[in-house]
Order: C-alpha cells, then structure tokens, then sequence
C-alpha cells in the first residue's frame, strides 16, 4: 500500500491515504471521476501487473451509504458490495437469497447481511457481480464505516 501511495501522489493525486491492504484509496483530485478512475486503473495495472475496475465514491456518497443501512442497528454482520454502476436487473438477486442471508439493492450498493459468517455465504461478492452483470467490491461494514469517517 505504500508503493501505491506514492505511485498515485507521483501521479498527481494529493492526501493519499490508503487504509488498510485490501486497495482502499483515499484522495484529492482536480481531475475528474473518471479520469481519476482511468488514471488509478492504468496505474495499478502499469505497477503492478493488475486489471481493475476503480469504484470511487465520494465522502458524501459513503455517508449516505453509511445511513442507509438497512438491517437496524447491529452492523457486525453486514458488508456492502460497490457497484461500478447501476445494475438493469437488481431483483437477479432475490431468487438467491435463502435466510438468514438477507441482500438489499440500493442503486450501486448491495447491502448483506450474514448473520451465520461470510465463509458459507451464498451471496458472495463474486456472486453479485457475476449475477448484476457489473463489477464491484466488497468491503465488511467496519470497513465501510472507518472509510466514511477517514474521507470526512
């Protein structure tokens, strides 16, 4: 993550911070979103041999994310997957669904909840994406929640 951050400050970007090893980027841009995206993709693969999608979102995005939390109060369950963009067929999830998993689409979010572990979950990351037809990444809601707080 270091080498990152300062590949992405050499790049122009300013307050980089990087949180934790799972590619979680905060930054300052003049540019826009997506030249930010192209010039964060075209970085990573340049330095590191790796194709990826960049899902930005700004900080009143993550606390908007954040405040829609749609299973109630205890989050320590709950993961959210980052859509690049808005999927044409959100309800592809809803015949996957088997309790206690519990999925909740809202635009380029879906919210899960696992409340018996992520390791015998149905509703994987991969299987979101694979079924939206659209990139994403999932982040645990501590995850989620420190980023809000840290773009702040």
């Amino acid at each position: 993550m270091a080498e990152l951050r300062r590949l992405l400050e050499d790049a122009g970007h300013e307050s980089v911070t990087t949180y934790i090893a799972s590619g979680n980027v905060l930054l300052r841009s003049p540019a826009s979103r997506k030249e930010i995206a192209a010039s964060l993709e075209q970085t990573i693969a340049s330095a590191f041999g790796v194709t990826t999608v960049a899902i930005m979102r700004t900080p009143g995005e993550l606390d908007r994310v954040v405040a829609a939390h749609p299973f109630g109060k205890d989050t320590s369950t709950s993961f959210v997957t980052f859509l690049a963009q808005k999927p044409r067929d959100a309800g592809a999830l809803v015949e996957l669904v088997a309790p206690p998993e519990e999925v909740a689409v809202d635009g380029t979010h879906v919210y899960t909840r696992y409340p018996a572990g992520y390791r015998n979950a149905r509703v994987t990351a991969a299987l979101i994406e694979r079924k939206l037809g659209v990139p994403g990444t999932a982040r645990n809601w501590r995850t989620v929640a420190k980023l809000a707080e840290l773009a702040r």
